[in-house]
């Protein structure tokens, strides 16, 4: 289980993607390089970690279900995602 901090800082940082994307979006088409180093560090959206929707783990981050490849077995191995079944040959 990750640290609260960085969950929270996390989710602080794609807030604030989100309040400046379309005012980044104008600056990269007018080409406006001094008024993008000007925005915000955080605003940046490689800034941003994709992170276990639980437990908020960054490594082994499975983007398709938002959940990491731990608690993704678990869950599929409980049943609790629709469609995923575990393969035997």
């Amino acid at each position: 289980m990750a640290k609260t901090s960085a969950v929270v800082r996390d989710e602080k940082r794609k807030k604030m993607i989100l309040k400046y994307a379309a005012k980044r979006a104008e600056l990269k088409e007018l080409g406006d390089q001094e008024g993008l180093a000007k925005l915000p560090r955080n605003s940046s959206p490689t800034r941003w970690k994709n992170r276990d929707a639980l437990h908020g783990r960054p490594r082994g981050f499975m983007r398709r279900f938002g959940l990491s490849r731990i608690n993704f077995r678990d869950k599929a191995s409980k049943g609790e995602i629709p469609g995923i079944t575990k393969s035997s040959w």
